[in-house]
């Protein structure tokens, strides 16, 4: 090969690697979309003295017993959709490094997790899934609708498997919901650090009591478990008896509570319901 050939050639493979890059980042700037706003140092808070009540006010409005939302009302009340953007906002006047009690960080991101979910639904309604807003070379729900907190924002991927996963706390993935028929019910009420344990258990027990999230075949010996204990097994237990354990005091009887504690089960995990957790 001649000199110059060599040359453009070797410009083209230093060209391509930086694409690799680059274009994720590129991807990532152009289809983002920031909620919240920046506050001055000076008026930001710690995670203890955020006022939930006004997402507790939206969700007993919007949302019914099993954790379905009234998506279309919501999206049609110009006043409750500007309401829940306002209630964004405050959770931008957080600053993470401020001291904090555990369960006040552990609510405030619960919270926010589900708060931006929502606000990313009603963007997009009327739509049958999340999975209609999660493109894989366009705007993806779960890395570009982002939440400013402090100087910083954070996807839904960030807040979920950077901030929450790593609190050592499984229950969030029965509290944390991805607007879809399968995830735990959306609670109808807002997390707050003083309830938290008590609601993290009640929505635990709901999960289970429900068919497609939990069922046994006693005869079989078989357990058929939410694929969420699929994908974030590791969250409950090194290994699938430490996982049951994990989990047993949320089932929903002493026969499903006896299997689990079997050597000899098997588990099989159900399909999931990705359609819209929305009232018809």
């Amino acid at each position: 090969m001649s000199r110059p050939l060599v040359i453009v050639a070797g410009i083209l493979v230093v060209a391509g690697a930086l694409w690799v890059i680059v274009a994720p980042r590129l991807r990532s700037s152009t289809y983002a979309i920031e909620l919240g706003k920046s506050w001055p140092a000076a008026e930001r808070i710690a995670y203890d003295n955020v006022d939930h009540s006004a997402w507790n006010s939206l969700l007993g409005r919007y949302v019914d017993a099993e954790g379905l939302v009234n998506y279309r009302a919501w999206k049609a009340s110009a006043e409750d959709v500007s309401a829940l953007d306002h209630y964004l906002e405050q959770l931008s006047r957080v600053d993470p490094y401020k001291p904090s009690s555990r369960d006040a960080k552990l609510a405030f991101w619960i919270n926010a997790y589900n708060a931006v979910t929502v606000r990313g639904i009603l963007r997009a309604y009327p739509t049958t899934s999340i999975r209609n807003l999660t493109s894989p070379v366009g705007y993806n729900i779960w890395e570009h609708l982002l939440l400013r907190v402090g100087d910083e924002t954070f996807s839904l991927n960030t807040m979920e498997h950077q901030i929450l996963r790593k609190m050592g706390e499984p229950r969030i993935h029965f509290a944390i919901v991805c607007a879809s028929i399968s995830c735990p019910r959306l609670l109808n009420e807002a997390y707050t650090a003083d309830h938290l344990d008590e609601q993290l258990t009640e929505n635990a027990r709901h999960f289970f009591a429900q068919e497609q999230n939990f069922r046994i075949d006693k005869k079989a010996h078989r357990i058929f478990l939410s694929s969420i204990l699929d994908w974030f097994g590791s969250d409950f237990g090194a290994t699938q008896a430490e996982q049951l354990a994990s989990i047993s005091p949320y089932l929903p009887n002493d026969e499903a509570r006896q299997l689990a504690a079997s050597k000899n089960v098997t588990v099989s995990y159900l399909d999931y319901d990705w359609n819209l957790n929305e009232q018809h």
